[in-house]
């Protein structure tokens, strides 16, 4: 009785239009009192849920992603991505993928990814001919490649929803391969549904122009690089990586490029302070949630449930994709990590499902619920981007699932995909 009393205070909660973080909160010391737990154990949870050193590389990721969102790395970016690959047919759609796992990898945020890459690639590209839904469409679904490929702080969120015992360094790697198979998967949707619309290709800029493009887009690329790096190296821990990945994105914006300026940075700093608070709130009222969760032994039941169901991991799996799936749609994606983590890694473990395979069919799961109505972020952001109604994205953005949905079916189904990596660097 006690565990339909925490879901059904946080489902009502969340339908009156509480934020996630506060229904979790909400619901968990309400549970504590009907349980007749002491409340002071329910805060104390709480506050611990956030006094884990690891989580504070979580704000440096999100103000390195500030940083080069309002410091031009982006449009550099984009450059090299067209002159690399815009002379294909409907060209501009691969681009604006490509972009995507260039900057995603860099900012680790799909909602950046589409504020950055978005107000730049959709304007041009309905100039270009192409239609604004098939633009709005490319750029929404490749902004979850930010979710995959490293570093992503959402990688840290599962970590810590996992009991900490997974090395952030292997969630790195595992999340390389996966990340660009699923680029390529929806860069094959987009030269798809780009011959069928008869699109048009653009002109190559020149060999020259190539690699002036390149090497304007270095000095961005490194950020990635020096934070993934000194992670694999042992030279960094992460904390440390991402608060020198932060300082190395403002020294590149302010004396490389030249492109910051003083109401940018304003802008950055308050953007992340913002995102950071919302992230933290949120992971400190999970952490009371998940403790109820655990106290009405929500991971053993679901694991019986499952294995009582069916004996077959392929369909246990699909069972788990599918739930995720319906959950991405309607929670935000941070919340889920943390209350799910804890339900179905025990489930995947007892399938032998190694946790850094899961946590990729989890993030890619939970980063299509980003781009699915009705609480799609990304498709919210893109589409008003764009300014499109959100009714004719959705009406033809189907393309667009299939690819994203057949990456997933691979990462979930060949382990090589997520664990190959990992085991050849040793990290």
């Amino acid at each position: 009785m006690g565990l339909f009393f925490l879901l059904g205070l946080f489902s009502f909660c969340v339908l009156l239009g509480v934020p996630v973080a506060f229904s979790l909160g909400i619901s968990a010391i309400a549970a504590f009192w009907y349980e007749g737990l002491p409340l002071v154990i329910g805060f104390q949870r709480i506050i611990s849920g956030i006094n884990v050193f690891l989580l504070m590389a979580i704000p440096f990721f999100i103000f390195a992603g500030e940083l080069m969102l309002h410091g031009g790395i982006a449009m550099r970016l984009v450059k090299f991505a067209s002159a690399a690959v815009g002379r294909v047919r409907g060209g501009l759609g691969i681009v604006n993928v490509f972009s995507s796992m260039l900057f995603g990898g860099i900012s680790g945020s799909a909602v950046a990814d589409i504020s950055a890459l978005g107000s730049i690639l959709v304007p041009v590209m309905k100039e270009k001919g192409y239609d604004a839904d098939y633009a709005v469409n490319v750029t929404v679904t490749s902004s979850i490649a930010g979710i995959i490929i490293p570093p992503s702080h959402n990688m840290i969120i599962f970590a810590i929803a996992a009991g900490g015992g997974i090395s952030i360094s292997k969630l790195f790697l595992a999340g390389v391969v996966p990340g660009v198979l699923m680029c390529i998967c929806l860069a094959v949707a987009a030269y798809l549904v780009a011959v069928r619309r008869n699109y048009s290709a653009e002109k190559f800029p020149g060999l020259s122009a190539l690699v002036l493009s390149f090497f304007g887009a270095i000095p961005g690329l490194l950020t990635a690089v020096i934070i993934v790096g000194g992670v694999l190296s042992g030279v960094f821990t992460v904390t440390e990586s991402a608060a020198f990945g932060a300082i190395y994105a403002f020294a590149v914006t302010l004396f490389v490029y030249r492109s910051i300026t003083w109401e940018n940075f304003r802008i950055a700093v308050v953007q992340s302070v913002r995102t950071t608070s919302m992230v933290m709130i949120l992971i400190a009222c999970a952490a009371a949630f998940a403790y109820m969760l655990t106290f009405y032994r929500v991971p053993n039941k679901t694991v019986d449930v499952l294995t009582g169901l069916t004996e077959n991991p392929i369909l246990i799996l699909l069972m788990i994709n599918a739930a995720l799936l319906v959950l991405g749609m309607i929670m935000d994606m941070a919340a889920l990590i943390l209350i799910c983590t804890p339900i179905f890694l025990p489930v995947a473990n007892s399938l032998g499902i190694d946790p850094l395979q899961f946590g990729m069919i989890m993030l890619v799961n939970l980063g299509l619920g980003l781009c699915t109505p009705p609480v799609g972020s990304c498709l919210f952001v893109g589409c008003a981007v764009g300014k499109l109604p959100m009714e004719k994205a959705v009406r033809t953005i189907w393309p667009f699932y299939i690819a994203i949905f057949a990456a997933l079916m691979m990462i979930t189904f060949i382990p090589a995909i997520s664990l190959t990596l990992p085991r050849l660097v040793g990290a």
